[in-house]
């Protein structure tokens, strides 16, 4: 019955068409006569982009290489479709999508079976993308914002609370409005050794205790040793004394933490360079599977050294567009997933000795602070370092004026890899200037560099 309804409003409903043709598909209708007649319909709008009237499919069932009987039962079937559609297609469109979903999924199933006794080339290993993309099959029926007719829900949209992870660090949250949207992506750039990897590890343990889902991805440290930071930050002991630690006292601290948080922390790995979007999403669908694990926020450590799905490092490829490439994908996994991303760059040569970093010192490529929603600089000195004290400085901020606390520092734990707030006393040089070092714009840090004004125009 609901095979009959789908193709016969499929014909007669234009709104339900332009709605649902795109996730219709012909393995999912059952019936002989009603998997032919929607062929010649999918036949008809690939070649046309048009709905397709009774008329033209009779004419186009002809020319089809199909026994009389079954020419003959189409056209009785095309010739019968209702005159008038069903009214409510609220109602059909959510009966449709559920046909997709269960016949996606029933086929997903039957298409295991079948790897499973070993009738096709595929193996065991494409089950899981299977299995998620028949989860993953849903009705996405916004087709744009209509500026005039939607400007209600605009209004409402502009005054509800956007959903943000927070930061365990208070001047994170000021400059970030409460901490990082969901579809977006966060940049920290500092040189070797200063404390990517410490930021980022801080922050997701600190993430974990407040009750997230937290996907740690590391391309460049094993699982181990970035377990082994948050081990440190979360039982509040250094690392040395980790590995000093009895197993009953390392096992009620273990406790205490898994009482204190209802998340998840997964740490994966994978060789440098080997990795880049296309295996992220891979893995958020394993992840969802196998453990029901959806993340609330991602780290990957660190950017410079993922892999480009859309395009092969060397030859013709700069590092400027490979790194832009990258960049790109990760936002767009953000958006795709729903999460915030945050990440990390290297500085260049010079911005590694250098104290006050801007965007020109970001590693190999302009194109990544062009892509960026949120970049900061992690700066440190000899004299930083003496009162354990790191800078962070704004390099870029679409979540809010990125010259107000445009400098600030925090407290850096480097044996407990645990960063904290500092007195305020210790902000009074940096966090309260309206305006930097001088009245050049923020992105265009020229006058101790080769900027090049070439990516300027490619940033702006």
């Amino acid at each position: 019955m609901i095979e009959q309804s789908i193709l016969s409003n499929l014909i007669n409903n234009e709104q339900y068409f332009r709605k649902s043709i795109p996730f219709l598909k012909q393995d999912y209708f059952q019936d002989r006569s009603h998997k032919l007649a929607f062929k010649l319909i999918d036949d008809y709008v690939r070649k046309y982009s048009s709905q397709p009237t009774t008329k033209a499919l009779v004419i186009d069932l002809e020319g089809e290489p199909l026994n009389q009987e079954e020419i003959d039962n189409v056209r009785t079937l095309i010739n019968n479709f209702d005159v008038e559609p069903i009214k409510d297609n609220e109602w059909l469109l959510d009966q449709t999508e559920k046909f997709c979903q269960d016949k996606a999924i029933y086929n997903a199933i039957m298409s295991s079976i079948t790897i499973l006794d070993g009738k096709t080339d595929k193996t065991k290993n494409a089950i899981p993308q299977i299995l998620s993309d028949a989860l993953a099959v849903s009705f996405d029926t916004n087709i744009g914002h209509d500026f005039l007719e939607d400007a209600e829900s605009r209004y409402e949209f502009y005054h509800k609370k956007e959903q943000r992870i927070p930061f365990d660090l208070e001047y994170f949250n000021k400059i970030t409005k409460g901490g990082v949207p969901n579809k977006t992506l966060n940049i920290a750039l500092a040189g070797t050794g200063v404390g990517k990897s410490l930021f980022m590890c801080h922050c997701a343990a600190a993430n974990l205790t407040r009750g997230n889902n937290v996907l740690y991805i590391t391309l460049e440290m094993s699982e181990e040793k970035i377990a082994e930071r948050i081990d440190a930050n979360l039982l509040n002991v250094t690392v040395d004394e980790l590995a000093m630690l009895p197993k009953d006292a390392y096992d009620k601290k273990i406790e205490r933490v898994r009482g204190k948080t209802t998340g998840k922390l997964i740490i994966k790995e994978y060789p440098t360079a080997t990795a880049g979007s296309a295996n992220f999403r891979h893995l958020f669908n394993e992840l969802k599977i196998k453990k029901g694990f959806t993340p609330d926020i991602v780290y990957i450590d660190y950017l410079n050294i993922c892999n480009s799905s859309r395009m092969k490092q060397g030859g013709s490829v700069n590092s400027y567009t490979y790194i832009k490439a990258i960049a790109e994908e990760l936002r767009g996994l953000a958006v795709e997933q729903n999460v915030p991303i945050i990440s990390a760059t290297q500085t260049t040569r010079s911005g590694f000795t250098n104290t006050d970093l801007g965007l020109e010192d970001t590693s190999e490529s302009f194109g990544l602070p062009a892509t960026a929603d949120f970049m900061f600089a992690l700066i440190s000195s000899e004299e930083l370092q003496d009162l354990n004290q790191m800078m962070v400085k704004q390099l870029k901020n679409r979540y809010s004026d990125p010259s107000t606390n445009r400098k600030f520092v925090i407290g850096v734990d480097r044996p407990k890899m645990k960063l904290y707030d500092v007195e305020q006393k210790a902000q009074a040089d940096l966090a309260d200037d309206k305006k930097d070092d001088d009245d050049t714009p923020l992105f265009d840090r020229s006058k101790n560099s080769k900027f090049d004004k070439n990516l300027f125009k490619a940033f702006s």
